[in-house]
């Protein structure tokens, strides 16, 4: 009995020590329930989520949790949002405060996050978190969130760790750049129409890792207007893999 019982407890020792990280999507949703006709306030998180290996996907989560957050919480105390359905409730809520303040007017407030895993590998996961919230004005804000991590720590991974050596990879990247967009070679960044800080072309807050190359992703107001909308530009990883420490 004693013999079956150690058996029992190897098996599910090595079951749950050859777990492999993994991501499901999870949905959640809220809406207001003050009447409405048209445009009714709603939010929608669809998230991955990281399971199995407990530092990693604890790791992970934090950190997705925390960027959407950022997007889309708009109450004082951030503390106070403690999962994605407080999150999405604090959202509408502060929609329902201000309908209070202003009944007549028309907020047709409307928040979206999507995220997936764009690439994975055994150096680096790339999650990808598309957004757009609009909470009155004359337009919503779209854009492309990266978030970038190690496999085995579930450690965030910054674009300055990305590269061997940056400043080579801005030399590239900007000449490349500039015969995209036709910006003359010895003319400033800025020279046809674009909005790089302090005229000095810079890498995008966003890259994302895909499966055919490395993405630099300007959301807009990073590098144009907003009536410009987005710039990127993609390198295939057989065209820069020498100035990459993660592939």
């Amino acid at each position: 009995m004693k013999h079956s019982i150690f058996l029992a407890f190897l098996v599910l020792t090595f079951v749950s020590c050859n777990k492999e990280l993994s991501f499901d999507n999870e949905t959640f949703e809220k809406e207001s329930t003050i009447p409405c006709e048209k445009d009714c306030p709603k939010i929608t998180i669809d998230i991955p989520i990281a399971k199995n290996i407990a530092i990693v996907k604890d790791s992970i989560n934090k950190k997705v949790f925390s960027v959407i957050k950022e997007i889309v919480y708009f109450e004082e105390d951030p503390s106070k949002a403690k999962d994605y359905k407080t999150l999405a409730e604090s959202f509408i809520a502060s929609y329902e405060e201000m309908h209070k303040k202003f009944p007549t007017g028309t907020f047709g407030w409307e928040a979206k996050v999507k995220g997936n895993v764009e690439f994975e590998s055994h150096q680096i996961i790339n999650i990808k978190i598309d957004h757009y919230t609009f909470t009155g004005g004359a337009h919503g804000y779209q854009g492309f969130r990266s978030l970038l991590f190690h496999p085995k720590t579930g450690k965030t991974i910054f674009t300055d760790e990305v590269f061997k050596n940056k400043k080579k990879f801005m030399a590239f990247a900007e000449k490349e750049f500039r015969k995209k967009y036709k910006i003359p070679e010895k003319s400033n960044i800025n020279a046809t129409g674009l909005m790089f800080e302090n005229d000095k072309f810079q890498l995008p807050q966003n890259i994302f890792y895909t499966t055919e190359g490395l993405l630099l992703y300007y959301n807009s107001y990073e590098a144009a207007s907003y009536a410009d909308g987005s710039k990127e530009i993609l390198f295939p990883y057989s065209k820069i893999g020498k100035y990459l420490k993660y592939q």
